[in-house]
């Protein structure tokens, strides 16, 4: 079974001494945790394959992330990350640029988030005129059940105004406002003690499919799934 303790706790110290002397001095802490990790990973991808058959193609290879930062362009020069992040992205895994189910797993920052995060303009765009030529669907998406018992919205990095090219005394314009278009759902203390935590986490991802799929037909539609 996952021991998500023995995570948090090696990325809470992780946290306090991220350093490449404290790391190497820690390394079979680190071996555990990414072993642990690896496991946890196979498991989600099996759940995650009952209603998203696709999922099956992926191995955990294609959903884990490097712990190593890269701090070549970047002013923050700490060697390592603090969170581990599974992105389970079927079919392509998680450079694909499809939207997926993703846990984050940090010390007081634990979620589950689905939807698109980070799309390109030309993306970001087809995004906006699909929610506003299928609002009805969109809204149904987010009233339905189970998805709106875990995800209270959709969308990050809002824009101040109305994006351009959309009428700006549109009913629904708030829904075409953000730069990102995810939903998120925390995990608490009770979730990540539970002994059917991945069932949990399993749960939110499943609840957040409908949004994916919503999302990857716009991709697939608007090429960005061959770029």
């Amino acid at each position: 079974m996952h021991d998500i303790k023995t995570i948090l706790s090696f990325l809470r110290s992780l946290r306090r001494h991220n350093d490449r002397v404290w790391f190497n001095d820690n390394k079979d802490r680190y071996l555990t945790v990414k072993e642990e990790t690896e496991a946890l990973a196979a498991r989600l991808i099996a759940g995650v394959a009952r209603f998203d058959p696709e999922a099956s193609m992926l191995s955990p290879r294609d959903c884990l992330y490097r712990i190593y930062r890269d701090t070549r362009f970047s002013a923050d020069k700490t060697p390592y990350k603090t969170h581990i992040g599974i992105y389970i992205n079927p079919p392509g895994g998680k450079k694909s640029p499809t939207c997926g189910y993703y846990l984050h797993l940090e010390p007081d920052n634990c979620l589950v988030a689905g939807g698109c995060w980070c799309p390109g303009p030309q993306l970001v765009k087809a995004i906006r005129q699909d929610i506003f030529d299928n609002v009805e669907e969109y809204l149904e998406i987010m009233a339905s059940e189970p998805f709106s018992s875990y995800y209270r919205s959709v969308g990050e990095n809002l824009l101040k105004t109305a994006p351009k090219g959309f009428p700006k005394d549109w009913e629904h314009i708030d829904l075409l406002k953000p730069r990102d278009f995810t939903a998120c759902t925390p995990l608490d203390e009770d979730d990540l003690g539970a002994a059917d935590f991945e069932e949990r986490v399993l749960a939110r991802m499943e609840a957040v499919k409908p949004l994916n799929d919503f999302f990857n037909f716009t991709i697939t539609e608007s090429g960005a799934a061959e770029k």
